[in-house]
């Protein structure tokens, strides 16, 4: 059996949103998975109830304090060590659970991954990716995204393994291409990180590097993992995020391509070069997304992700 630890108090709409995700998982019947919900069983419990959830693999862990989105996350970790975010990492760091999902404060999540999991032996930075859908129907992913806006090229190269990592274990993509994303093709190109960064790439023998890769290739087969610092990741990630937006604005919103582009779809973003599958959801989680992250962690553990990464990284 496998433990999955899930923050019933994290996102705009937990717990409703969350005890929906657990009612989707649990009618596919995995009898594999136990989910540890962690949240305030005076809210949780009543709607639970009333959706009448139950299951021998659901087991409750009271927690009556919630980290907000605007608190200071290495503050809110310290002082609220009842809180749904500060017991899952306790659960995790102590083994009760296998991995850990919370939609709620991002900067809590990352701190806790960060010093209570620690970054794998050899990682300089853990790192945050994002799905980006193909227009042929595959699958790509990009990162950073967000985690680190200043990069060296040696963090580059890191992320460039462990996007590989993820494409090939999670997305079943084999011998992923890598490519670096830059402002245009040839070898030389772009600002000082990009020219510093390419020949890393080049020279790592554990990816099939296939060289620069542009804005226009985000969506093509050209490269299955794209490499960017989390600055330029994150401006690309909210740009392909408001795709979606206007496809339902525009009245669109049946084009099976942009379709793609929603959140929901993913359910969350792993914390990658962290010993242990840490998933955060985006804030306005609704219940298809808790339903995805619980996938998204019962794959993780499933393929041994963080071991393999460990492994590489050792060699």
């Amino acid at each position: 059996m496998m433990n999955i630890g899930l923050d019933m108090m994290g996102g705009d709409f937990a717990p409703l949103e969350a005890v929906k995700g657990i009612q989707l998982f649990l009618s596919e019947a995995y009898s594999t998975v136990n989910i540890f919900c962690i949240g305030d069983e005076a809210v949780v419990n009543p709607i639970m109830e009333e959706l009448a959830v139950s299951s021998p693999n659901l087991h409750f862990i009271h927690a009556p304090e919630v980290i907000g989105y605007h608190e200071h996350p290495t503050k809110a970790l310290k002082e609220k060590q009842r809180s749904s975010i500060s017991i899952g990492f306790h659960l995790l760091a102590t083994g009760k659970i296998d991995a850990f999902i919370s939609a709620g404060n991002t900067g809590a999540m990352l701190v806790g991954a960060m010093f209570s999991i620690k970054a794998i032996e050899g990682i300089t930075r853990p790192t945050i990716a994002t799905i980006m859908p193909k227009i042929n129907g595959s699958t790509g992913v990009l990162l950073d995204v967000g985690l680190n806006a200043d990069c060296k090229p040696e963090l580059l190269n890191q992320f460039a393994l462990l996007g590989s990592l993820y494409a090939e274990h999670i997305l079943g993509i084999t011998q992923p291409s890598v490519g670096l994303v830059n402002v245009g093709e040839e070898e030389g190109k772009g600002n000082i990180l990009a020219q510093a960064t390419y020949p890393l790439l080049k020279a790592n023998k554990q990816i099939n590097f296939i060289g620069n890769i542009e804005g226009r290739d985000f969506f093509t087969d050209k490269a299955d993992v794209m490499v960017c610092d989390g600055f330029t990741g994150n401006i690309v990630l909210k740009m392909a995020e408001s795709f979606y937006d206007i496809a339902q604005q525009r009245g669109i919103g049946n084009d099976a391509y942009l379709n793609r582009f929603h959140y929901e779809n993913y359910g969350g973003t792993p914390v990658l070069g962290v010993a242990k599958p840490v998933i955060i959801g985006h804030g306005i989680s609704n219940a298809k997304a808790f339903y995805n992250m619980i996938l998204l962690a019962q794959k993780m553990i499933e393929s041994n992700l963080c071991s393999k990464m460990a492994d590489s990284f050792q060699a």
